[in-house]
């Protein structure tokens, strides 16, 4: 039996099923910035789970954060 290779990039509904929320909860929250934006590919939008994962683990800043002071 083969195993099913894990997605690199997902669609907004599994990228929100994968964070046990609706849809339209993602979609403010990447609206807002808490999450970040999908990336396209070809006229198709997609998540990076890596970058879901790094801003859940903490190693990964919210978009648009930066380390200047000013």
């Amino acid at each position: 039996m083969q195993q099913r290779p894990q997605p690199i990039a997902v669609k907004e509904t599994t990228a929100a099923a994968m964070l046990d929320m609706s849809a339209s909860k993602f979609r403010r929250l990447v609206n807002c910035g808490a999450l970040p934006p999908p990336k396209a590919i070809g006229e198709t939008t997609r998540w990076r789970v890596a970058d879901l994962e790094a801003i859940l683990a903490g190693i990964a800043g919210k978009p648009g954060d930066n380390d200047d002071f000013e």
